[in-house]
């Protein structure tokens, strides 16, 4: 009996994607770049949209999950490799937008010279990582994705501008294009399950 996860991945992809892309527009609304950078990490809607960005990441990670259980029995071991690499990327930066939601305000209160003073060490090294990992899973999962054949050319392409365009996703609107190509997998998702039942009928 198929997983309801894997039955759900077309709408599931698209409600993660569209409010992906909508909570980055959200950030990028709320970053009054008029202010200083203390300031605006003081400022409520700033504080409230980064923190919703990584929530929308769990809902990117649970997606990729879904799509992968729908299709890893057709994908082989070259999708399994696609799907790695995009949950690796993805539970990283997840983990580098987490401080940005809920350390970082705190940080700007007790201690905002340690934000003025930037990174170094370890920090550093983590906050690379994520970047580049994130851009790179995407991209792999593009590829990758394509070459398994868990879905068409166009979308393989579309993951792999997004995941260039990732490396900076901790800044809006860099968010907006992984967001977009989660949603419009979903849509395909949800238009090829529907040709599937269509196709009996009309042979009937």
């Amino acid at each position: 009996m198929s997983s309801p996860l894997a039955s759900g991945a077309g709408p599931i992809a698209v409600a993660a994607g569209l409010t992906f892309a909508a909570v980055d527009v959200s950030r990028l609304l709320a970053a009054d770049t008029s202010k200083e950078r203390i300031a605006m990490m003081r400022e409520p809607p700033f504080q409230v949209t980064n923190a919703l960005y990584f929530v929308v990441f769990i809902g990117l990670l649970l997606a990729l999950v879904c799509f992968y259980l729908r299709f890893h029995a057709e994908a082989g071991a070259l999708g399994a490799v696609a799907f790695c690499f995009a949950l690796v990327g993805t539970m990283d930066m997840a983990g580098n937008m987490w401080f940005d939601g809920f350390a970082g305000p705190w940080i700007a209160d007790v201690a905002p010279g340690a934000i003025l003073a930037g990174g170094s060490g370890m920090l550093v090294i983590g906050g690379f990582s994520s970047y580049v990992l994130f851009a790179l899973g995407w991209m792999v999962f593009g590829i990758a994705g394509w070459r398994a054949r868990m879905f068409p050319a166009w979308l393989g392409a579309a993951f792999v501008v997004a995941g260039v365009l990732g490396y900076n996703a901790g800044l809006p609107p860099y968010g907006i294009p992984i967001g977009l190509a989660m949603a419009a997998l979903g849509w395909w998702i949800t238009t090829r399950s529907a040709r599937s039942l269509a196709a009996p009928a009309a042979r009937a």
